[in-house]
């Protein structure tokens, strides 16, 4: 047994390690290079980025997946992996064989009045409690989902019912497709694109004469010139809508990208691009040929024209051909996914241990091993993920709320590894990962939104302040929460466990037989346990967490006061005031004061470790108003638009919060650690005092 326990850390960690390995090497292309295609950068949203990413994003607004199941597996089915189409073969099946993409079940409808309303109870896929619909069940209704659009849109949005919301999104759904559907077709163009090229070609020739005749005044063919001026007017007010690049990517890339890097344009500038240079447009060319043979199941026409396409942009534009490259095995490998299973893996291995502290002293530490080098792996593909994005953005690593929230857990993470290097009982091991997979499955959620890379406001576009008061204020945010997720341990372990007063040199012991039997020492002697126990103290848990809570509270209430001066100087050059009474302003400042009570209290002993505790719980209340609560009230500068679903998540974690201070105010009767024992049930040899509690 002792030599399963020394293998098992190693043994889970070589099993994620190899699982991560597998994601990151590369992977081949099937029968059509649907991934080399993925890889082709567009415009959209003011950036460069992969068609896959378009893909992505807009399966994550219609669907909240970023895939699309072609068969349903009863979930007690757990080992069998159902077959899913990916973003961008669903993206491609979208431009050039609508007839299928019609099939998949892709629109997320599950408000019972809005099913009522579009007749749909009795249709639809249902998976885990959720329906899901095809265009074709929903085509019908596309009338009545607009005119609940519309009225639902004159509502102001705090004063939406649920059906609005409701009906928004489901709309929002329904243009996304069908802006995606328009994307590789042009009005009044049969469905094959490259025959439509053809037509076009033919016409530019015969047209331009008979115009530059006709403006000469000399004998012109009028069916010349209204055979090209046909295509001119149908192209050209899909090239000026500009809004269009919102809803669906802009293809074409410049002709001349010295002048005009960010130029791109839909099919509608190719064309004209193509009469006026009296050719058709060599991207445009290679997309209507790529599109056509996909229709048509043409693998080898498909392959040779996104290659060709890719080799052309490669020397044309490298920088966004590199661009479009890096996003799409950022997308393929989906670090932060990964390390939020393994996040997940490590908390059931920390928790493990915390159970088994003092009854099973072996097990204790072998799972408590497994767990801390499981999030060492989560850290590394979780700093992996972030720095990627970094580069990808060009950005320091805190630019939206989305990043935020895979910084701040990011910032837990590395908090709570220092933490449990030296304090080794497991309750460091056990935030971190918490901390790691709870703000990694917000971000998650936070991307189903669109695009998590958008272009940034004016007043943010300056990387400075970025990598200086967002970076500081955020690690503030990250170390608040830190130090309330370490105070809820103190008061769940508290209140329903015997742990707090436990002493640690069993801890140590175990440490000690673990490795080997033995620990050698500087001389190369042996230190036993009790030789270890005098080196680092005896302590109790209850006042290890306590001076854990204390230290990072300390970190907090530095790194939030650093960041909200230095908020306020760039307030100053930005708007001209230092300080305004923000919204945003006022939260950090609360963050600030509420540290530093903390620390005042503490200080003149108005409140010892329970109080601390309770306290740093409040925290968080105070943090999560900042982070998010500011952007649910739609006033000040840094509000980004209220969202029900927000708000409800917003309101269920204070209302956990409230329990938890709540317990924490019990008295200590009730609080198991520190309940007196019942002698008289005691036997007289057993009778020994109870560690005293702080």
């Amino acid at each position: 047994m002792n030599k399963f326990l020394k293998i098992l850390p190693w043994l889970m960690l070589a099993v994620f390690a190899m699982e991560v390995i597998a994601v990151m090497m590369p992977k081949k292309d099937g029968e059509f290079h649907v991934r080399e295609f993925g890889r082709l950068p567009v415009l959209q949203n003011g950036r460069v980025q992969p068609f896959d990413s378009v893909a992505h994003n807009a399966l994550l607004q219609i669907r909240s997946t970023s895939d699309v199941p072609l068969e349903e597996v009863p979930i007690w089915k757990f080992w069998h992996h159902p077959v899913k189409i990916k973003s961008t073969p669903w993206l491609l099946e979208v431009m050039c064989r609508p007839e299928d993409a019609d099939t998949r079940p892709i629109f997320l409808i599950h408000h019972p009045e809005l099913l009522g309303e579009l007749k749909l109870q009795d249709q639809g896929v249902e998976k885990s409690g959720l329906r899901y619909y095809t265009f074709n069940q929903i085509r019908s209704s596309l009338g009545v989902i607009r005119e609940q659009a519309r009225d639902a849109s004159a509502v102001d949005d705090k004063l939406r019912t649920t059906f609005q919301r409701q009906v928004l999104k489901l709309n929002n759904a329904v243009m996304i497709y069908e802006s995606l559907k328009d994307v590789l077709r042009l009005p009044g163009i049969p469905a094959d694109l490259n025959r439509g090229l053809d037509d076009i070609q033919a016409a530019i020739e015969p047209g331009i004469q008979a115009l530059n005749a006709q403006r000469a005044k000399q004998p012109f063919s009028q069916e010349a010139a209204d055979h090209l001026m046909t295509y001119v007017n149908l192209v050209d007010a899909m090239k000026n809508d500009r809004n269009a690049g919102q809803l669906y990517p802009m293809i074409i890339p410049p002709p001349d990208p010295d002048t005009a890097r960010d130029d791109w344009g839909n099919l509608g500038a190719g064309v004209l691009e193509s009469i006026k240079a009296r050719e058709i447009y060599s991207p445009l060319r290679w997309l209507a040929t790529a599109a056509t043979a996909y229709h048509d199941t043409n693998a080898v026409a498909f392959n040779n024209a996104v290659q060709d396409y890719a080799a052309w942009l490669k020397e044309r534009l490298p920088a966004e051909a590199k661009k479009g490259r890096n996003e799409f095995f950022f997308n393929d490998t989906k670090a932060f996914l990964h390390a939020l299973i393994i996040y997940i893996a490590a908390f059931v291995f920390g928790v493990c241990s915390l159970l088994t502290f003092g009854s099973f002293p072996q097990w204790c530490e072998s799972l408590r091993r497994t767990s801390f080098y499981l999030i060492l792996l989560a850290g590394a593909v979780h700093t992996f993920g972030l720095v990627f994005r970094m580069v990808l953005e060009g950005r320091p690593p805190v630019t939206n709320l989305y990043s935020s929230a895979i910084f701040i857990g990011w910032g837990a993470m590395v908090l709570g590894i220092v933490l449990e290097r030296i304090y080794r009982i497991g309750i460091g091991n056990v935030v971190a990962s918490f901390a790691g997979f709870i703000t990694l499955f917000i971000a998650h959620n936070l991307a189903l939104g669109g695009d998590t890379m958008e272009m940034l406001r004016a007043v943010l576009d300056t990387n400075f302040w970025l990598a200086t008061h967002v970076v500081i204020v955020t690690l503030g945010y990250a170390s608040t929460f830190f130090a309330g997720l370490l105070a809820i341990n103190y008061i769940l372990l508290g209140v329903f466990t015997k742990m707090l007063p436990r002493k640690l040199e069993a801890a140590d012991a175990v440490a000690i037989s673990l490795a080997a039997g033995a620990t050698k020492g500087q001389a190369g002697g042996v230190v036993t346990a009790k030789a270890l126990s005098k080196q680092v103290g005896v302590s109790e848990v209850g006042k290890v967490l306590a001076k854990m809570v204390y230290a990072i509270v300390c970190f907090a209430t530095l790194f939030s006061f650093v960041g909200t001066v230095l908020g306020g100087i760039w307030a100053d050059q930005s708007w001209g005031r230092f300080w305004g009474w923000d919204v945003k302003e006022n939260g950090a400042l609360i963050i600030v004061l509420w540290n530093a009570t903390i620390l005042h209290a503490r200080w003149g002993g108005l409140v010892k470790e329970r109080g601390l505790a309770t306290m740093a719980v409040v925290g968080n209340i105070v943090t999560s108003f900042s982070w998010f609560g500011v952007n649910l009230l739609g006033v000040g500068k840094h509000s980004y638009g209220f969202t029900e679903k927000g708000a409800q998540l917003l309101a269920l974690f204070v209302a956990s919060q409230v329990i938890i201070i709540l317990l924490g105010m019990l008295p200590k009767q009730y609080w198991k650690s520190f309940r007196e024992p019942d002698l008289a049930k005691v036997p007289p040899e057993s009778k020994k005092p109870v560690p005293a509690a702080g």
